[in-house]
């Protein structure tokens, strides 16, 4: 018995290796760890790499005709140059994900005797990746890539009707492998990707052995089917995906949606992009190219894919000072001027634009054009407050994109919880700043807005934004969390309240392939409970519920806003795989798939409207009237999000909060309130440094 495992082993080690065909030329069995720059990238990579760049020699005949070179690379996100015998082939994809990728060798390319290829970064940005497993065929790509074909069907179970998706190719050593289909009238294909608007696809591989996932993003299960293909098989493959997470009365939208077409960077055409729209389930997708007004409608007509979703024209209006993300925009609106530096400036001429309703922040922890909008140069965390005075008059903000993504997962959710506390009325987003096909893919962070989601291609959009505006909303990127206030009230609702005790229903969704450890509240940004989730909890649950519980808060002193937030480890699996941090601060994050229920404002004080922490601190610092030791006591019984804005209120008024006596005066104080000034120090401590560079 163990020497038939010992064989088996061999035999799978032999194939990982073995060339695909007897008419190819080994370059290197293995991969090659290569870095540019001084020091590594991740953790997950070797303190010292083996070299700057990829240079093998080997021996090979001359080709007359056309041939392939087969190479397996990770991790890239700069240029590589891919030379053969100093003719350039091509570049590496700028792609972090594992995969197997082809390039042409012209003919006459190779001579007889010894060549050389290279593998080298065409600049000096900082980059550790790894190449190899590399080979030559003597045969063309279309052949190499056609030696089998595969036949796939992808039904939804409910209808057993073809639905569309995304097809998921993985080859015996669980890299993407490339097929041998191209992008069509019904198909979007990367290395290992294929997605499909029609849920058929036909495509060719190179014999071996294979693993297909079906999916149609986050809503749904996903199917897989293991085979062996021999040359010249074709095989067919039917798989069956259902709807498994409950989001009825929600419509997902994407609110960051690029092309290359329009943009003019990644790599998705517009009609690729409609047809990845309706294979990741998006019901609601906002068009934001750079500085442009773009109409998907007729490109969804013509894909034959306007049953499955209700475009939304919009712009991404890129300034030098932040990027904004702006809809519903009249067809033929002229474009919002982009060349201001101001804020008050730029959102004044996006609110101008015919029928523009939503003016989202987008990435405000990002370095772009020099500017970080929410970094400590211009913006306290503690209080929501900008402190280079510019206008906030943004009325939703990122908190997950899923395209660039943070090493602090909840730094934006913070951010946007100070916001709030400052008085502002902001809507949460999630969104994917999506440019690709099969990179960062369109979907993966979203947005649900309450609205009618009975047919996708007719989605009120009226309505949508109306309810976006309000904070109507929940946010998601793997997870959605539901919270329901005494029964009634959810996100964007203002919460009557009264007695004792406030109730709060929770809900944490995602489909099987994801998981759940942990789930958060917060009052005024404040984490005020928390749970663990176990693996054992989904057992008792209905399909497409990972977790649920009813909590009992004791009611607020003042007015508050609720946000429950869950979390879960990062996906993996290529059919999904959740990236990295995109500006890192660190060489060793984690990953994690997040859902945030959005906000639901607490009315204690009955005033029928949403009372901020600010607007309490106000009313507290007047009646101090100067006085600190008054302000102390009318502080008691506020939380430290008041007492915040307070010692802000306070230090503006050119009082100090460092001197002696002030801060014997706070060792006096309620905990809440010390907390609040120490935070609010904290973070214009850390402000001050970041004006003064360092």
């Amino acid at each position: 018995m163990i020497g038939v495992r010992l064989a088996l082993v061999l035999f799978a080690l032999y194939q990982l290796i073995q060339p695909a065909s007897a008419e190819s030329v080994v370059i290197t069995e293995r991969l090659h760890h290569l870095r540019v720059g001084a020091e590594r990238e991740w953790s997950g990579f070797p303190a010292t790499a083996e070299s700057h760049e990829l240079n093998r020699v080997f021996d090979a005949n001359s080709n007359e005709g056309p041939g392939t070179l087969r190479l397996r690379q990770q991790d890239v996100k700069q240029n590589w140059e891919v030379r053969l015998n100093d003719k350039h082939l091509g570049l590496l994809r700028v792609d972090e994900n594992d995969m197997i990728v082809y390039f042409d060798i012209p003919a006459g390319v190779l001579v007889d005797g010894e060549n050389r290829l290279t593998v080298q970064q065409q600049g000096d940005k900082s980059d550790d990746v790894r190449v190899g497993e590399t080979w030559i065929d003597t045969r063309p790509v279309s052949q190499v890539l056609n030696e089998a074909t595969v036949e796939v069907s992808v039904v939804d179970a409910a209808t057993q009707q073809p639905t569309p998706c995304r097809i998921t190719i993985l080859n015996n050593s669980g890299a993407l492998q490339s097929p041998g289909c191209e992008s069509s009238d019904h198909l979007a294909v990367r290395p290992g990707i294929v997605f499909t608007s029609t849920g058929q696809a036909s495509f060719g591989l190179p014999a071996g052995s294979y693993t297909l996932i079906a999916g149609r993003g986050f809503e749904y299960s996903i199917d897989e089917t293991m085979f062996t293909l021999e040359s010249g098989e074709t095989i067919s493959r039917k798989l069956s995906i259902r709807r498994e997470v409950p989001t009825k009365g929600y419509v997902a939208c994407d609110t960051h949606v690029h092309t290359r077409t329009h943009s003019g960077h990644g790599d998705a055409t517009v009609q690729e992009r409609m047809i990845t729209i309706a294979a990741e389930g998006i019901e609601l997708p906002i068009a934001t190219d750079h500085n442009s007004h773009i109409d998907h409608e007729p490109f969804a007509r013509k894909m034959n894919v306007r049953q499955y979703f209700t475009p939304v024209i919009g712009n991404e209006v890129t300034t030098r000072t932040g990027h904004f993300n702006i809809f519903p925009v009249a067809l033929g609106a002229k474009t919002p001027d982009h060349r201001s530096d101001e804020w008050k400036h730029t959102l004044d001429g996006i609110f101008a634009t015919p029928s523009v309703r939503v003016a989202i922040l987008n990435h405000a922890r990002d370095l772009h054009g020099g500017t970080t909008p929410f970094g400590p140069k211009q913006f306290n965390d503690a209080v929501g407050e900008n402190t280079a005075g510019w206008h906030m008059g943004f009325n939703a903000m990122e908190v997950v994109n899923s395209g660039a993504t943070q090493t602090d997962v909840l730094q934006l959710f913070h951010d946007w919880m100070a916001v709030l506390n400052r008085g502002y009325s902001v809507t949460p987003v999630g969104s994917s700043d999506s440019h690709d096909v099969g990179r960062h893919f369109v979907g993966q962070g979203r947005t649900y807005i309450r609205c009618d989601d009975r047919e996708p291609g007719n989605i009120n959009v009226d309505q949508a934004v109306i309810n976006f505006v309000h904070g109507k909303v929940m946010v998601s990127y793997g997870l959605l969390t539901e919270m329901k206030i005494n029964g009634e009230f959810r996100s964007g609702d203002l919460a009557k309240v009264s007695g004792d005790e406030v109730v709060v229903e929770l809900r944490v969704l995602g489909p099987h392939w994801v998981s759940a450890d942990k789930i958060m509240l917060f009052a005024n940004g404040e984490l005020v409970r928390e749970a663990t989730i176990e693996p054992s909890d989904r057992s008792t649950q209905p399909a497409g519920v990972i977790w649920s519980d009813q909590w009992k808060l004791p009611t607020p002193r003042h007015d508050v806003h609720l946000v429950a937030i869950a979390l879960g480890p990062g996906i993996e699996s290529l059919h999904w795989r959740t990236a990295k941090p995109y500006q890192p601060d660190t060489i060793d994050p984690g990953t994690h798939v997040l859902g945030c229920s959005g906000a639901v404002w607490l009315d204690i004080d009955g005033n029928g409207k949403r009372s901020s922490a600010r607007s309490y601190s106000e009313q507290v610092v007047m009646k101090a009237n100067g006085d600190l030791d008054g302000l102390i006591r009318e502080l008691a019984g506020y939380d430290g999000a008041v007492a915040a804005q307070a010692a802000s209120l306070w230090q503006a008024s050119g009082r100090s909060l460092l001197d002696e006596p002030t801060q014997r005066l706070l060792t006096q104080a309620e905990k809440p309130t010390q907390l609040g000034f120490k935070r609010y120090l904290d973070a214009w401590r850390e402000c001050q440094l970041a004006s003064d560079g360092r």
